[in-house]
């Protein structure tokens, strides 16, 4: 499980250093890949095959998960971090997600996220009122 929020900083060859806390589940092998809202997900192998199979699943005839799987899996990109932990964003998936040098790595559970540090404040300043509105529609009765 992966928790908390970290900011790194993007080097001038693209690379970021992963969170001390995350190496020992992502250092055999990750991938990256495009998010939703304009972030990267990145994901430990193991994480990675058990999505993959879930799409595999979805039904070829459902356009939504044909587009999905095409944007997911072409976005996708193997990494192995360097002996300081390090991984390099591949240019295409620094542009999606307006990577310059100031980052936001969060930890959300089951994956990582990478953000563009203004626009991780910007999604907060747009979304915590609603995540305290929505606590009982999205975890009913455990609250």
């Amino acid at each position: 499980m992966f928790l908390g929020t970290h900011t790194p900083r993007l080097d001038d060859k693209g690379r970021l250093a992963l969170p001390a806390k995350f190496r020992s589940e992502l250092d055999s092998g990750l991938v990256i890949t495009k998010g939703q809202e304009r972030c990267l997900f990145v994901f430990g192998i193991g994480e990675f095959g058990r999505l993959t199979d879930l799409l595999r699943t979805a039904p070829m005839t459902d356009r939504r998960a044909r587009d999905y799987s095409r944007v997911f899996f072409a976005s996708a990109s193997n990494e192995v971090p360097d002996a300081q932990g390090r991984i390099t964003i591949p240019q295409a998936l620094r542009t999606y997600a307006g990577l310059t040098k100031d980052c936001v790595v969060i930890g959300a559970n089951t994956r990582v996220e990478i953000w563009d540090a203004v626009a991780w404040q910007s999604y907060l300043d747009s979304t915590e009122q609603a995540f305290a509105e929505a606590e009982e529609e999205v975890l009913p009765g455990l609250f």
